[in-house]
């Protein structure tokens, strides 16, 4: 008899730690901050390594999702959407690019606030992009520079 009830103790910690667990991950989900957002656009030549639900951070913090990703088949660029928090007031001349979280890391939406006493609308455009970065592109520029290059002469 004291088997069973040990068992079933068992069980329902492991049940109440899976509750506890799916409870905390919903908490923690891109199901977007908490106070509302608004959405701006941007327009980017590469947006590699970004997913709809990724980060956008500013100063490191997460401060908002990306909504959409389309390309535009006028300008061959990528369109997206991001949705930023109610509290982050961006200025007119800001910035957003796509950031890498190291060698081996994923990409990430970053943004980079201005100085315009101007703030971005709900639905505007932010024109300072700056595409994602290939690293095997920049390793092969590297590579090439080293092999034309004449004075990597190790005599001289």
């Amino acid at each position: 008899m004291s088997e069973s009830r040990a068992e079933v103790l068992a069980g329902a910690a492991v049940l109440a730690a899976a509750v506890a667990f799916l409870f905390y991950a919903g908490q923690q989900s891109v199901m977007g901050p908490q106070g509302g957002t608004y959405e701006l656009k941007a327009s980017f030549r590469s947006v590699e390594g970004i997913t709809v639900g990724g980060d956008v951070r500013l100063a490191g913090v997460k401060v908002g999702t990306v909504t959409s990703l389309s390309l535009n088949p006028e300008t061959y660029f990528a369109d997206a959407t991001v949705a930023i928090e109610n509290a982050i007031q961006l200025p007119t001349d800001s910035s957003i690019l796509i950031s890498s979280e190291g060698l081996l890391g994923g990409n990430f939406v970053e943004l980079q606030p201005g100085g315009m006493p101007d703030m971005l609308a709900p639905g505007d455009e932010i024109e300072d992009t700056q595409g994602a970065v290939s690293l095997i592109a920049l390793l092969m520029k590297f590579v090439g520079s080293m092999v034309s290059d004449p004075k990597s002469d190790s005599n001289g």
